[in-house]
């Protein structure tokens, strides 16, 4: 499976308002907060070879959250009513092309975060840093007419001593389908008023570890 995903900075108010009015159909999927910890391996290093190993856990908020009600929400952003709660592990591999964030991604669903992390412990490897973010997650496709033929995750991050980015998603099996998939993100941001030449190809660890 791989995963397309184009990264820009953008102000988040300015793009719920977006997109209400976007030529796009968006569906809300609601809001969550993620805790990612990443891992260094005892055998090779992943920041050499462009790999990445985490887990993480997700908390969703109840109810799904509209563009205009996240814009006018001023409710502590750390208080979430949270309904669900989720663990994942993620392996990723190198960056594919030059042009986007695609990679190769290998996931599953775990029972505990803790007894994971205690697995890989105990195989040598070590956790290197954790990203906490608030995120809130809208499935974008074309209008009615529009030549893109893939749907869309646009996720409005808020990440913790990063910044406000923006992510526009697809996941594909066939990787000839690549470049028209990135094309289709691109002409996401567009819509959205942003622009794909912001991109940003670093990870929200590799923007922390910057900071």
């Amino acid at each position: 499976m791989y995963e397309v995903e184009v990264k820009v900075p953008a102000e988040l108010d300015r793009v719920r308002a977006r997109l209400e009015d976007a030529p796009l159909e968006v569906t809300s999927q609601g809001a969550v907060v993620q805790t990612d910890t990443y891992y260094d391996a005892p055998h090779r290093s992943f920041p050499e070879t462009d790999e990445a190993l985490r887990i993480r856990s997700e908390h969703h908020q109840s109810g799904p959250v509209e563009p205009s009600e996240a814009a006018e929400s001023d409710a502590d952003p750390h208080a979430h009513d949270d309904t669900a709660h989720e663990t994942r592990v993620t392996y990723k591999g190198p960056l594919v092309d030059e042009e986007s964030k695609t990679r190769e991604e290998v996931e599953t669903t775990v029972g505990d975060a803790e007894t994971f992390d205690a697995v890989l412990t105990n195989l040598g490897f070590e956790a290197a840093a954790t990203v906490r973010k608030e995120r809130e997650r809208y499935t974008v496709a074309p209008a009615d007419g529009a030549a893109d033929e893939f749907e869309f995750t646009v996720t409005l991050d808020a990440v913790d001593d990063v910044g406000e980015y923006i992510e526009v998603e697809t996941e594909l099996a066939d990787e000839r389908a690549l470049e028209s998939a990135r094309s289709g993100a691109y002409n996401v941001l567009r819509a959205l008023e942003l622009d794909p030449d912001d991109q940003i190809r670093t990870s929200y660890l590799g923007l922390l570890l910057e900071s």
